[in-house]
């Protein structure tokens, strides 16, 4: 299979690394979620609206607004594509109050709206969110 820019496995290689996962928002773009539950990671994906999601990927309507934490509770990783702005710190305090990490990319041109790390990817950029009371050791925040 050939890559593209729209092929996920530089973000895949960040997030194969964790037991359970779950994708904020996944709309139609499944690829990443059914590659991380081929690799036997316990994928989870929300939506506003009901999505079909790959075999293997279990799938809950959520709105990360206002979240259900039980969605949240057992993740490692909470992650995102393509997050506007105005979500990033709802999905940092959903992620926080799980204790997991949140990675996500954004639109073009907009910027993280929470402290982050950049990791440089085929995509463009993944950034790692820190939250301001974590207590994991320093952080690059940019």
């Amino acid at each position: 299979m050939a890559h593209s820019r729209r092929n996920p496995d530089a973000i895949l290689a960040h997030l194969s690394a964790y037991e359970r996962a779950v994708e904020i928002g996944i709309g139609r773009r499944t690829e990443l979620a059914r590659a991380l539950a081929a690799r036997g990671v316990s994928v989870t994906a929300t939506d506003v609206h009901d999505r079909a999601v790959p075999e293997g990927v279990t799938f809950v309507r959520d709105d990360i607004v206002d979240p259900d934490p039980s969605v949240y509770a057992d993740a490692d990783v909470v992650y995102a594509r393509n997050l506007p702005p105005e979500l990033h710190r709802p999905a940092l305090e959903a992620a926080r109050d799980a204790d997991a990490e949140f990675l996500f990319t954004t639109l073009g041109g907009d910027s993280p709206a929470v402290p982050v790390e950049r990791v440089t990817v085929d995509e463009g950029t993944l950034y790692v969110a820190r939250a301001p009371s974590d207590d994991r050791g320093p952080s690059r925040v940019s």
